[in-house]
């Protein structure tokens, strides 16, 4: 009988831990709809504003971005790895941090520092490289601002000469069960390479062309930051919300078994119990 009691303990405990893992799914679906429903909505502006940039950029000449563009020796690289403040999300941490190592040896015989946003990545990442603080709050109040704050920040550290190339490394929402590693160059402004032919019109314009790309530049920049910050929102509730229904899944699968084991080796016992009385009594009659 002991070995029925153990198998109950275990039934009850996979009942308990399905329980919460479905509890954690319903919760990622509703923070996911949120999150999905915010990064749809910004990406037609980010991706208009970088058309904009792109067609003023195309009908000036020479450098027009000033600092922002300038391709130096790269001796410095700071690695922004955009993670999430807790686990229980497959690999979506594990691929941004896998990521940020692989560009780190790519950049072997370089000073590579992490600038890291979120609890999980610096946990790991500050054991191997150097890290610039924590930035985990940013998750609690996801705003324009705040991220405004952070971009202001990794551009005074390029344009102050402090690092000669900053990338943004984050997992791209694609749908719940998709996020996709993408490694984007943050600092200098790439050249812009485009194959649709850009759009010239007869436009009168105020202030000077020059000066309108110099101030979209700046805007672009942290548009860029928000634009990661939300696509790894967004993908972290849909990695956890699935990660959560593969676990009830596996749970319930579990539990079932065991139920099956627990009937058989009931039945096995009340078995073993009939033979003994009936065993019993024919040695009396006997």
């Amino acid at each position: 009988m002991a070995n029925l009691k153990e198998i109950r303990n275990r039934i009850t405990s996979v009942s308990s831990t399905m329980q919460i893992t479905s509890a954690m799914k319903m919760v990622s679906a509703a923070k996911l709809k949120k999150a999905q429903d915010a990064i749809t909505a910004m990406r037609p502006y980010a991706e208009k504003l970088t058309e904009l940039l792109q067609n003023l950029s195309a009908t000036l000449d020479g450098d027009v971005g000033g600092d922002f563009t300038t391709q130096r020796e790269v001796k410095k690289v700071l690695l922004v790895a955009i993670t999430s403040n807790r686990g229980l999300c497959g690999a979506f941490n594990t691929n941004v941090i896998k990521e940020a190592k692989a560009r780190s040896e790519f950049y072997a015989g370089k000073q590579v520092d992490i600038f890291p946003i979120g609890k999980k990545g610096n946990d790991v990442l500050a054991k191997t490289h150097k890290v610039h603080g924590h930035h985990n709050a940013i998750f609690d109040h996801l705003t324009f601002d705040n991220v405004a704050a952070i971009a202001d920040n990794l551009t005074e550290k390029f344009l102050s000469g402090e690092y000669d190339r900053i990338e943004l490394i984050y997992n791209q929402f694609k749908n719940a069960a998709t996020q996709i590693v993408q490694v984007e160059q943050f600092l200098p402004l790439a050249p812009i390479k485009s194959d649709v032919p850009v759009s010239t019109g007869d436009y009168i314009f105020e202030p000077s062309k020059e000066e309108i790309v110099l101030t979209l530049i700046p805007k672009s920049l942290k548009t860029q930051l928000y634009k990661g910050i939300r696509d790894s929102f967004a993908s972290e509730h849909g990695a956890r919300m699935t990660a959560m229904h593969k676990a009830t899944d596996n749970a319930t699968e579990l539990r079932n078994q065991l139920k099956l084991t627990y009937n058989k080796a009931r039945q096995a016992a009340i078995t073993n119990e009939i033979l003994e009385i009936v065993g019993g009594a024919e040695a009396l009659k006997g």
